[in-house]
């Protein structure tokens, strides 16, 4: 299927004449993606390990651009136009609060009244709304005014709060963002993800299990000696079958941590010579190359050879793979997510983010930035009002919400 007028179709209409000859719709949207102030804060925002941990581990940016490298190759490979999966890699993490997941919990609790947050949701509503770059001719924000195929390969989870096709806490859309969510959506079945958005959410899967079992390893978080022990593992598995495969037989999660290290691309030891770092990098590599290639096969097995995109198709993930994947995902929560100290950091994290909720609405016309104090002035109600707040912690880097804490939490008469 190839890509229609309807797929490169934009929000608000955009004049011809400003189009380089040489670079096509979906080129352009990456391009707006790379340039965006949204994508340059993911550099400042934990992934794993807090942003500035150590000079290794990734942060958000670092992984959206491998998760982007990933997903590009594997969409080509599948027929997908690489400029439209390369985008939503770049974009699939853009709503991310300071914190990482931590602080999505902490925003969605401070949110519960006004419909939740989540950085999905947060990510069409920046996409949409609050990276600026077009308006509509009324003047109201419209973001990167990314085209359809682009917005639409961008939404994992292409649904409003609790109308999933499972259960779950994620969701796609506020109320409030509902008319571009639509729109994007035109002609889609509910709950149904284009091909692309399948492409890039098995990329982000297989980016971040290996990538963070690497930097878990590298940072002297675990050694890699305990996937070996079938002591140490079996809380790992556990939490494999409960959280990431709840599906998943515990004998087929066993199997999948058997197949793993039968491949040989765990290392054995690791003590932070080059050679072991090494070792480290080799690892990735066949991980990585085993994930996607079992998915690309799976997927032509079923749908055949040729050009594979938007409805079309849909992605196959073997459920063997998928169980190695959550062995992989496990193994990075139980030696690094909740260890002890984490967690206490965590608790003093969250604390954070209520208190600039707070701070940031007793005194917004000092302590918003010039455009959500726009934003904050032209809110219709108590519940807007609050939205736009959180838009504004949201968008901050771990240092800077740290920094703001700091100047305004101090005692009267030393605040900023």
């Amino acid at each position: 299927m190839a890509y229609t007028e309807f797929d490169r179709e934009r929000w608000v209409a955009e004049d011809p004449a400003q189009k380089r000859a040489d670079r096509d719709d979906f080129a352009r949207d990456r391009a707006r993606l790379v340039h965006s102030a949204a994508l340059r804060r993911l550099a400042g925002k934990t992934q794993i390990l807090g942003a500035g941990h150590d000079d290794f581990v990734r942060n958000r940016l670092t992984h959206s651009l491998e998760v982007a490298q990933i997903g590009r190759e594997f969409g080509a490979a599948l027929g997908c136009n690489a400029d439209v999966v390369d985008t939503a890699c770049l974009a699939h993490d853009l709503g991310h609060p300071p914190f990482g997941h931590n602080g999505e919990m902490e925003l969605d609790r401070v949110c519960a009244d006004i419909g939740g947050f989540e950085g999905n949701a947060q990510t069409l509503r920046l996409l949409t709304r609050l990276e600026p770059k077009r308006c509509h001719p009324d003047g109201r924000p419209a973001g990167l005014n990314l085209t359809r195929a682009s917005l639409d390969a961008s939404t994992k989870y292409p649904w409003r709060r609790g109308a999933g096709p499972v259960p779950s806490r994620k969701f796609g859309t506020y109320e409030d963002d509902l008319p571009v969510f639509d729109w994007l959506r035109g002609g889609a079945q509910p709950g149904v993800r284009c091909f692309e958005a399948e492409v890039m959410d098995w990329s982000d899967d297989v980016a971040y299990s290996v990538h963070d079992l690497e930097d878990a390893i590298a940072s002297d978080w675990m050694d890699p000696r305990a996937l070996r022990s079938r002591t140490e593992m079996r809380s790992v598995l556990e939490v494999a079958g409960a959280t990431y495969a709840p599906d998943q037989d515990p004998a087929a999660l066993g199997d999948a941590l058997d197949r793993i290290l039968a491949t040989g691309a765990i290392p054995q030891r690791f003590d932070g010579s080059r050679n072991d770092l090494a070792g480290l990098k080799d690892m990735t590599s066949q991980i990585i190359g085993r994930f996607v290639l079992a998915v690309e096969r799976a997927t032509r097995e079923r749908h055949g050879p040729g050009p594979l995109s938007r409805y079309d198709a849909d992605l196959v993930v073997p459920d063997g793979t998928r169980a190695e994947c959550a062995v992989l995902k496990a193994v990075a929560n139980q030696f690094v997510v909740t260890a002890e100290d984490q967690m206490a950091l965590k608790g003093r994290q969250r604390e954070l983010l209520a208190d600039l909720v707070e701070l940031c609405a007793a005194q917004p016309e000092t302590r918003l930035d010039p455009p959500f104090r726009a934003d904050f002035l032209a809110a219709q109600d108590d519940a807007a009002r609050l939205r736009v707040v959180v838009d504004q912690v949201a968008s901050l880097t771990d240092a800077r919400a740290v920094l703001l804490h700091s100047l305004w939490a101090a005692p009267t008469g030393t605040s900023a």
